[in-house]
């Protein structure tokens, strides 16, 4: 035999014992001590999927939710505007409000003068709500009033209430009338909101909860300096709320939160520099806040001025095709 021969069959004699000893080594070694190692690295992941990534999670869920429901229904929500409607004094006006003739001495009135504060009263519209009829345009402040002036009221003779849908899932809210003496409820208008900051710890995946809530009466109107206490401080209230606040006051039906601490307001006003106070509106469309609604100053000044005279309710649902209020035959 040749020497490179008798190298070569050494060498693979060599190989073959190194194979066949590490075969039977790794045989005879129990294959727990890996499993745990692959089962532990699953949990600290979902761990880290719970804990790190709720905010990831929830609008994909939300946004899911309302894929479903829209392929669902086959409908997109409505869209709409007609809140001139309620204000316009000449031109097209809804059936739930007449324009009438302001005069001091009126027959519902006796000892004094009928102001404006009255008319109110008497016909359950809010000052503001007068205000912007009487002025054209939305200035709620301005309240003077002259013999022969034209405004429009809610009628007398209507059982109105307010019902208003919040889509978490697209950051809208929708606001209804409805007359009893009517079979369907119209749509107002739609509005972009900001809701609460996402918390998947949360049913609703966000610190705003989901529900039926009964509005509050307890509304309140802030103004640039006005103070008061919020968390234990005392702060420029309008920094916070903004210039309007409307309480939730009761829980109704499906509620994942009590009512207490919850409501309707608008965006917090920032200070600069000069002093000067500014609507803060980039909240809106976004999860932001502490569980509360949030409106620009414009449209919560007009959500205000037209329901806080009448019974209300808020309905706050992942999607709007799962309100009770728009499909309550599958609620």
């Amino acid at each position: 035999m040749t020497l490179p021969k008798a190298l070569a069959i050494v060498s693979l004699s060599l190989f073959l014992i190194i194979g066949c000893a590490a075969f039977f080594k790794n045989k005879m070694k129990s294959p727990t001590p890996s499993a745990p190692l692959v089962t532990s690295l699953e949990i600290e992941l979902d761990h880290q999927i719970h804990e790190l990534v709720p905010a990831l999670a929830a609008p994909s869920a939300t946004v899911a939710a309302a894929e479903k429901s829209q392929a669902k229904s086959g409908l997109e929500p409505p869209e709409t505007n007609r809140i001139e409607e309620l204000f316009n004094t000449k031109g097209p006006r809804l059936p739930i409000v007449e324009t009438i003739t302001y005069r001091s001495h009126v027959p519902w009135q006796t000892g004094r003068p009928a102001w404006l504060s009255d008319y109110a009263s008497h016909y359950s519209t809010s000052r503001h709500f007068i205000a912007r009829s009487l002025n054209g345009k939305p200035d709620y402040l301005k309240q003077e009033i002259a013999e022969g002036d034209k405004f429009n009221v809610f009628k007398k003779d209507k059982d109105l209430s307010f019902r208003l849908i919040i889509d978490t899932s697209r950051c809208k809210l929708w606001l209804y009338y409805i007359d009893s003496d009517e079979p369907k409820p119209v749509l107002l208008k739609t509005y972009q909101v900001g809701l609460g900051r996402l918390d998947g710890s949360k049913t609703s995946g966000l610190l705003t909860p989901l529900g039926q809530y009964k509005l509050g009466e307890r509304v309140a109107i802030f103004k640039p300096k006005t103070m008061g206490s919020h968390q234990g401080k005392k702060v420029e209230l309008i920094t916070v709320f903004g210039t309007r606040w409307i309480p939730f006051e009761k829980e109704i039906g499906q509620c994942t939160a009590p009512a207490k601490g919850f409501g309707i307001h608008g965006t917090p006003w920032s200070v600069l520099p000069s002093g000067e106070r500014v609507d803060n509106c980039e909240g809106i469309g976004k999860y932001e806040s502490d569980g509360c609604i949030r409106l620009s100053s414009t449209d919560i000044e007009e959500i205000f001025a037209i329901i806080i005279t009448k019974p209300a309710v808020v309905e706050i649902v992942p999607d709007f095709f799962d309100s009770s209020f728009v499909n309550p035959s599958e609620n």
